[in-house]
């Protein structure tokens, strides 16, 4: 469907909103680019649901093909309130028992990652939880406490090359941190803007984005993406805007839109030229432009660096681990000579494993904990996602 850069949620109201006032279905279809038959679905679910019907639905399937079954979960959960001092290895083995040829029984592992959702596993140690809050945004206070980075809608230049703007903004004092114009959206290039970026104004609170790439990553662990990853080393934490609601991101929008009318219409003719644009607006933007939300006063004027100076990635270390282990090019860890997925976006990270039953490791990535392997089947048991939009710790 050919809307335009903005929101797709916005095209489709104004399209509906068209349509509410007595225009034709055939015009504005003609108008907006889509067909009579899209239209009348857009128009017919707007009828049926109101303003949520015009948000994009999710995709994702309202099952996995590996899912666990409810009622086997809550056997789980049943059968260790009943034997409370037993491990999953046992509480299996009660599975088996009672579901004998009936059912696939899940593995160790799987059984230890339900009972960990559930509160029923003991841990060893104090370890640093997250607070579930529904996973809220925050709201920064000061400058570096949150950045917002996005790309602004690619568009072609004068020579018909694509260029992808890349922007970072802090929330705080508005400031334009970076603008430049990518040739694609790769995770390479990013990460060297980043790099120069912390090296120049410091390390960031928290880092907002959407929950495209490179950002995240659909097919990384817990959606983490290679360049998401390279900021949880720094200690930078993550946030991410809900799909379908870039008006969490709305400072950083407005900015879009402005950025777009200066510098884009009509494009440069080369990358070059375009960033020379990019340039200049960023330093009216941050040096001469007074902004209404600031009390007239420009971004330059609030803004300073961040006290937190970059100064490499810090060493990773486990002591409350049995061992660590690092994680290979193809995403993979290898223990007792058996090879067990990860995720390759934590290739050549090193990570914290600890037994915590017989034959069930907890594996961690920093002081997130990541799931539980058991070294039988193979594989990593995923738990409740330490990750996504920003949390507040608990002690």
């Amino acid at each position: 469907m050919p809307w335009r850069e903005s929101s797709v949620m916005e095209e489709r109201l104004r399209f509906v909103a068209r349509l509410l006032e007595g225009e034709g279905m055939s015009d504005v279809c003609r108008e907006f680019g889509i067909s009579r038959k899209t239209g009348y679905k857009i128009l017919n679910r707007y009828r049926a649901e109101g303003l949520d019907a015009l948000c994009d639905r999710s995709r994702r399937p309202v099952r996995y093909a590996n899912q666990l079954p409810e009622q086997i979960e809550q056997l789980i959960v049943e059968s260790k309130r009943e034997k409370p001092h037993w491990g999953a290895r046992k509480i299996r083995e009660l599975l088996v028992r009672k579901l004998a040829g009936d059912v696939r029984i899940p593995a160790k592992s799987t059984v230890h990652a339900v009972l960990d959702r559930h509160g029923l596993v003991k841990r060893a140690r104090l370890r640093r939880r997250m607070k579930a809050e529904g996973t809220p945004l925050s709201q920064a206070t000061l400058p570096n406490d949150l950045w917002c980075a996005d790309f602004k809608g690619e568009f072609k230049l004068g020579n018909g090359r694509t260029c992808y703007p890349l922007t970072v903004t802090d929330q705080d004092s508005r400031m334009i941190l970076s603008c430049e114009a990518l040739e694609s959206t790769k995770e390479k290039p990013v990460i060297e803007t980043f790099l120069r970026l912390f090296k120049e104004r410091g390390l960031p609170g928290a880092m907002r984005t959407d929950n495209g790439l490179p950002f995240a990553s659909p097919n990384g662990l817990y959606n983490l993406s290679k360049l998401s990853v390279f900021w949880l080393r720094l200690g930078i934490a993550i946030e991410r805007i809900r799909p379908g609601h870039p008006q969490q991101n709305g400072r950083h929008e407005r900015m879009h839109r402005t950025l777009k009318q200066e510098t884009a219409r009509p494009p440069g003719m080369n990358t070059l030229q375009q960033q020379a644009r990019f340039d200049d607006f960023v330093s009216e933007f941050n040096q001469e432009r007074p902004h209404e939300a600031l009390n007239m006063k420009t971004p330059a004027q609030l803004y300073t660096p961040a006290s937190r100076a970059y100064q490499g990635l810090p060493d990773v270390e486990y002591p409350f681990h049995d061992k660590d282990i690092l994680v290979t090019a193809c995403g993979r860890i290898c223990m007792a000579r058996k090879k067990i997925n990860v995720s390759t976006v934590m290739a050549g990270q090193r990570l914290g494993i600890k037994e915590v039953d017989d034959g069930i490791w907890l594996i961690s990535f920093m002081h997130y904990d990541l799931g539980y392997i058991d070294l039988e089947q193979r594989t990593l048991q995923t738990i409740d996602n330490p990750f996504g939009t920003r949390l507040s710790p608990m002690s």
